[in-house]
């Protein structure tokens, strides 16, 4: 019992000597980040790092490296930090504390890796007021009576200035307020912007990966306006009598509006009526020839007559042999028009010969007879031509 009592003092002093250990030894669960800046005025170890004006850890070290100053830093582990974040020194008033900001804020991607080191190229600090001073002693000498001022020619742009300038405050103001609308249109609308500029490149390189043809084109439209130019006279005068003629045209059409729109109405029914007897053309269109030759070739013209040979010798023959074919043919017609009915009657009379199909004056040998191979004109050979 005396060894137990006597070792539970020696296993809390171990215990404290770990915890102490792992306190000072172990992960602190904070990040390392070296900067390297061009100087670091009012920065100082404890110094502020923060990200978007939040402090997340401290400045460790200062320590200048020839014409450079080495800065080094922690910050919480948990906070995450861009990959490529960069370090700025920012001056919250003229004097003062400096802090040093991480910017910009994670939102994606990779986080920056514990030891991380970012040159001068990632790093900014803030323009100082000696800076801002020497720049405004600098610029006074420059526009000086020992500057741009020696002959008075400063002088002398800002009388004519002022006098442009007199009373017209309010629309110089004006201009102002419009440039600024047209900065923030140009700001709003940047990507298409861009993106016109991008087609208009494009366009450009087109033109030159075709140069010869653009080339030829010039060429080309040059010949055209040298023709154009040595013709304009007549161009001109063709364009005045073109110019005329409009107006008596014009003038004609307004005279006669009404008859041209009875005529425009007449020719309207007409052609509809041709439309409506297109068969009926297109009949007159195929059998017209053929009658028009028949007629020329029964012309007399020593007596002035038309003379056709009846041929009643055959007519009789015809008669003899296929009495119902004759009929048939003087009864229907070369068109039939009865539908046949008329040269089924006849059928009797030939012994059931007459045929509807092809009918006296039909051409009977499948060959092309009178119009279109329809109708026979000499009737079989009873009239002769």
């Amino acid at each position: 019992m005396d060894l137990r009592r006597a070792a539970i003092p020696a296993v809390i002093f171990a215990l404290v000597i770990v915890a102490g250990v792992v306190m000072f030894t172990g992960d602190n669960g904070q990040k390392t980040l070296t900067a390297y800046f061009p100087r670091a005025v009012s920065v100082y170890e404890g110094s502020d790092v923060r990200v978007l004006g939040v402090p997340i850890g401290t400045i460790d070290t200062v320590e200048p490296e020839g014409t450079r100053v080495k800065v080094t830093m922690t910050y919480d582990d948990d906070v995450k930090i861009p990959s490529q974040a960069q370090a700025v020194i920012i001056s919250p008033s003229i004097v003062g504390d400096r802090y040093v900001q991480l910017t910009p804020a994670y939102t994606s991607g990779e986080v920056m890796k514990d030891n991380t080191t970012l040159d001068e190229a990632s790093t900014a600090v803030p323009l100082e007021l000696d800076e801002i001073y020497s720049g405004i002693d600098k610029l006074t000498v420059a526009l000086g009576p020992t500057g741009a001022n020696k002959d008075g020619a400063l002088t002398d742009l800002l009388e004519s200035t002022a006098k442009n300038f007199g009373g017209e405050g309010a629309t110089f103001n004006q201009t102002i307020q419009d440039f600024g609308r047209l900065s923030e249109t140009l700001d709003d609308n940047k990507e298409e912007l861009f993106g016109s500029a991008a087609e208009l490149e494009e366009f450009i390189s087109t033109l030159a990966e075709n140069d010869g043809t653009v080339r030829a084109f010039n060429r080309s439209l040059s010949d055209v306006s040298t023709l154009l130019a040595g013709e304009r006279e007549e161009l001109a005068a063709s364009l005045g009598n073109l110019g005329v003629a409009l107006e008596q045209v014009g003038g004609f059409v307004e005279e006669n509006r009404d008859s041209l729109g009875r005529n425009i109405k007449g020719l309207n029914r007409v052609a509809k009526v041709l439309v409506k007897q297109r068969a009926a053309l297109d009949e007159v269109l195929r059998v017209g020839p053929v009658a028009l030759n028949n007629l020329a070739l029964t012309y007399n013209p020593d007596v002035g007559t038309l003379d056709t040979n009846a041929n009643l010798g055959n007519l009789a023959h015809e008669l003899q042999n296929n009495p119902g074919l004759v009929l048939c043919a003087l009864a229907e017609g070369p068109d039939q028009a009865t539908g046949g009915k008329l040269c089924d009657m006849f059928k009797l009379l030939d012994g059931g010969k007459a045929n509807r199909a092809a009918p006296f004056g039909a051409a009977q040998d499948g060959g092309s007879a009178g119009s279109g191979g329809r109708f026979d004109p000499t009737l079989n050979g009873l009239v002769a031509q």
